[in-house]
């Protein structure tokens, strides 16, 4: 099914991949046995699993707490890949393992500056607008 754009939005099988997948990446990152010395006590947190629609590659939206030492954090994930591709092929039943990137998660900084645009126009309430129209 076709939205009015023209444009498909993932399937089902894609979405139910791309939350399994998170799960599992969540897991990894809790029991936290990394090389990388930028991963070593960072709470990060997975926002998002997007899986292509042959599922063998996915692009992991995550962010650090507070959003700091993502410079360092998203290279160490990647660097890291081999062993979320592992804990992947374990925990699931899929016939391919999704090669997986990670980037950041920019999800909270877009919602903050589209609230910080809500909240800076003004919208006149009841009584200015009734003061206005009786001039």
């Amino acid at each position: 099914m076709k939205s009015h754009t023209g444009q498909k939005g993932p399937s089902q099988r894609q979405l139910r991949v791309g939350e399994q997948v998170k799960q599992i990446i969540a897991e990894t990152l809790l029991r936290g046995h990394f090389h990388h010395e930028a991963l070593i006590d960072t709470d990060i947190t997975v926002g998002e699993v997007r899986v292509t629609p042959d599922l063998r590659n996915a692009r992991a939206y995550v962010l650090s707490l507070g959003g700091k030492d993502m410079d360092t954090i998203l290279p160490a994930l990647n660097e890291e890949r081999q062993q979320f591709s592992k804990a992947i092929n374990q925990q699931s039943n899929m016939k391919f393992t999704p090669k997986v990137t990670f980037v950041k998660d920019d999800s909270f900084e877009e919602a903050q500056r589209i609230d910080a645009l809500l909240r800076s126009v003004h919208i006149p309430d009841d009584d200015e607008s009734n003061e206005s129209s009786e001039d």
